[in-house]
């Protein structure tokens, strides 16, 4: 579904897509920029996180910088028909940040269900991949845990002027 955004609405986005400002009133801050009223940037940004515009409005803190250190990405394989279901059980664990349905690329990639884990230690990520592995169950004909070996520079998608 397509949504088409007025030229305030277009303006919001480009102010806070990398980040809110980091003072004690975001939202006034903003109005003061768009020279609309806090209740209205606050409206705009509730409707476009309702219809889908936008994902979320939320902190996201530096794992690295709070002790996560260890970063794996579980990849699993397991039958296309039971993806939904399991994704659903996985995405939902307090220790998965991110959980994707990705397409396979057979033969040499046969993974298809993809969970982020993060942790203080390799083990504590293995420890939680173990979990995983419990709710997978028989499902899971194969799996493996890719680790990061540098931190790349993540952004969102970014849209112009």
């Amino acid at each position: 579904m397509s949504v088409a955004l007025d030229a305030v609405d277009r303006a919001l986005v480009l102010a806070t897509q990398s980040g809110l400002p980091l003072v004690a009133r975001p939202y006034h801050r903003l109005a003061e920029e768009l020279g609309i009223a806090p209740d209205e940037v606050m409206a705009r940004l509730a409707r476009m996180l309702d219809n889908g515009v936008i994902r979320r409005i939320g902190a996201v803190p530096n794992h690295y910088a709070i002790g996560y250190t260890a970063n794996g990405m579980s990849v699993w394989d397991v039958p296309d028909e039971r993806i939904d279901e399991l994704g659903l059980r996985v995405g939902a664990l307090d220790f998965v940040t991110h959980c994707y349905h990705r397409p396979r690329s057979l033969p040499v990639w046969p993974y298809n269900l993809f969970a982020m884990v993060h942790g203080a230690s390799r083990g504590e990520v293995l420890a939680k991949v173990a979990t995983i592995a419990e709710i997978v169950g028989a499902d899971c004909r194969s799996h493996d845990v890719l680790f990061s070996t540098g931190i790349l520079k993540k952004t969102g998608l970014r849209i112009g002027a």
